[in-house]
């Protein structure tokens, strides 16, 4: 029973992401959607801005929170409705603030660092210990990784709360903008008359934004070169 109420924090989160997703919600967060209804959602921020932030953070942040695959279309959202510089702000919150619940939830699930993990993830365990900055800077930077699924692994490896947090801003911040940025370019297109076509990609506030994801995607590929290198010299 002592178990049960260990991990109901983290049952809870799963249950609220479960839930929403199968509400149909996430649907008016498509592209398509908010391509449909741009003109009627801006006319509503223009009304009621703080209201419509404020909505913004904390969808953001249940979404993050319950590790649901839509982030991303949220944040992409959020440049196409707010613009750049205020999206960029208002992603950062909801993602910390979502991290930070999903973080301590799936802490006090295992127990806030009282019991030892699994035998079958002790080195794990022992080679972060060692070097828990680079191992968890590493972790948050690499666009391959999933971010809840990060957030629950940092948790079990006993992050300390100061790191966690100040990783997930600095790794957020740099994912953030490239990904409100090709949320503000399409956002630029609508506003100029432009549409949404597939000469879209050639323009440069998109297609740069994509380049530097791809980059960010490689980030594995060039240390485990960079430490080939190393250990045949």
């Amino acid at each position: 029973m002592s178990r049960l109420r260990a991990f109901l924090p983290l049952l809870i989160l799963v249950a609220i992401g479960i839930a929403v997703g199968a509400s149909g919600v996430l649907q008016n967060l498509t592209p398509s959607h908010i391509l449909a209804e741009q003109a009627n959602w801006a006319r509503d921020i223009a009304a009621h801005p703080w209201l419509a932030y404020g909505i913004f953070v904390v969808v953001l942040t249940l979404s993050v929170a319950t590790a649901m695959p839509g982030p991303l279309f949220i944040i992409i959202a959020g440049g196409m409705l707010f613009g750049m510089g205020k999206a960029i702000g208002l992603s950062l919150a909801g993602e910390i603030l979502g991290s930070l619940l999903l973080f301590y939830a799936a802490r006090h699930a295992f127990g806030a660092g009282k019991r030892p993990p699994p035998k079958f993830v002790e080195k794990v365990r022992q080679g972060y210990q060692r070097n828990p900055v680079s191992y968890t800077l590493f972790l948050r930077f690499v666009p391959l990784f999933p971010f809840g699924g990060v957030t629950v692994a940092l948790a079990w490896l006993r992050c300390p709360v100061w790191l966690f947090t100040l990783a997930t801003a600095l790794g957020g911040l740099v994912m953030l903008v490239f990904e409100t940025a090709i949320g503000a370019g399409v956002g630029l297109s609508i506003a100029a008359g432009k549409g949404v076509t597939p000469h879209l990609i050639l323009e440069p506030y998109i297609w740069l934004p994509l380049l530097g994801l791809a980059l960010l995607a490689l980030i594995p590929v060039a240390l485990q070169k960079l430490r080939s290198t190393a250990s045949a010299d």
